[in-house]
């Protein structure tokens, strides 16, 4: 359906270099954004509720949306991807993520495996992994954070030995997004004997074959939203990888983990987006709807002034958000720009679940009405791919090392 809008992207590049203070769309971006919104309405959310209960992973999705080029989108064409921009890709997951984050996140969770592919990779390894995810709806998993090292990377305990012109990995994973399924998996190991190494020299990337002897998937673990996105904790044992399976260079694996997220991140925040899009929309309607008082209690101005600061907050996200990817697009990509797209859009998306619950009342607490598992979904955009905690710091680090050398906080 979108081959042929993929082939306009590389000239809406040059574009948007040109615009990127404008607030408009391209008319391809317009057919994207429409057509993955009909894809969202029509397919998505009506299986919300049943994936949210069952927990069960959305094969059949993944497979019509992986069709439609709406999975794996960021996969450049010649690789046999969709070949979407940043900006594209997140209007893409906007969409989506109105219809059902836990669906959205399973279908577009693999990017954060495929950022460090496409950032540091050999062309040898964008043609093998990269077409494979392309050629067929799977998974790749990013496999950094562990029992003991979540934000703290720093802490990874996972090791990996070179032995001959093989590395011998050992060490656990933990709350490895789309791990049960993966083809393949991004791996940080520790490479460096010394546990003072700083950060920079410690740590060597791979790609580890899903099917390797010594990998073991934990049991899927039953997580509070998204529940249909598959998570669990996967262990290496004596996993022997290949030296061609080195991402970047030896020893500078950090760099190569870190510089993924200023991809992925404005992704992120778009599905945060489309949860906040989906609180509104939801509160709207049931406002509308609902009369207290002898009228509708959206006449009431105490709801009207909780709609209102839900929508500011969701067009301001919003808006941040597609900068962020616009910045990505134009070759500027930055931490500081991802990293407050995230967090905004992140805790937004709690504040409007919040006020979603409080304005359907007793009924936003009841589990047949939708904006329970709003509220629930939403929870994970302040915590995964970086708290809400660990944005502020990169901002405010970002913020002052800029004002030192320019005496100005004009970033």
């Amino acid at each position: 359906m979108l081959s042929r809008l993929s082939s306009s992207v590389g000239r809406n590049r040059v574009s948007v270099q040109k615009r990127l203070i404008s607030f408009e769309f391209t008319d391809t971006q317009k057919e994207i954004r429409a057509a993955a919104l009909q894809f969202s309405k029509n397919v998505v959310l009506p299986n919300a509720a049943k994936h949210d209960k069952s927990g069960e992973f959305p094969w059949e999705i993944a497979r019509q949306a992986h069709k439609l080029g709406f999975m794996h989108s960021i996969i450049p064409e010649k690789y046999g991807g969709p070949g979407m921009n940043a900006l594209n890709t997140c209007i893409i997951v906007e969409m989506l993520a109105y219809g059902c984050t836990g669906i959205q996140a399973a279908i577009v969770g693999p990017s954060l495996a495929i950022s460090p592919v496409l950032l540091s990779g050999s062309e040898e390894q964008k043609k093998k992994y990269l077409g494979m995810l392309a050629a067929e709806p799977i998974i790749a998993s990013y496999a950094v954070t562990e029992p003991g090292a979540g934000s703290d990377v720093n802490g990874v305990k996972t090791k990996a030995v070179k032995k001959g012109d093989e590395y011998v990995i050992n060490g656990s994973k933990a709350w490895i997004t789309g791990g049960g399924h993966a083809k393949w998996f991004f791996v940080l190991a520790r490479t460096d004997d010394d546990p003072k190494a700083p950060a920079g020299k410690a740590f060597t990337a791979f790609i580890v074959d899903g099917d390797t002897p010594g990998i073991t998937r934990g049991k899927k673990e039953e997580n509070m939203g998204q529940k249909c996105s598959d998570t669990r904790t996967i262990t290496f044992e004596d996993v022997r990888v290949p030296k061609e399976n080195i991402l970047g260079a030896p020893g500078a694996g950090f760099k190569v983990a870190m510089g993924a997220f200023d991809l992925t991140r404005p992704q992120v925040a778009a599905g945060a987006v489309g949860l906040a899009w989906r609180c509104l929309d939801e509160s709207c309607k049931y406002a509308l709807e609902r009369n207290a008082f002898g009228t509708p209690i959206a006449n009431h101005q105490a709801i009207q002034f909780m709609l209102a600061d839900m929508a500011i907050n969701l067009e301001l996200s919003r808006l941040y958000t597609y900068r962020a990817a616009a910045e990505s697009d134009a070759g500027g990509v930055s931490s500081y720009n991802a990293s407050i797209a995230k967090c905004f859009a992140a805790d937004t998306a709690n504040i409007a679940a919040a006020n979603a619950c409080q304005i359907f009342g007793g009924a936003g607490f009841n589990c047949d009405y939708p904006v329970e598992k709003l509220m629930r979904d939403a929870k994970i955009y302040q915590i995964y791919e970086g708290t809400s905690q660990i944005q502020r710091i990169i901002i405010a680090r970002t913020l002052l090392s800029h004002f030192r050398h320019s005496g100005t906080s004009k970033m």
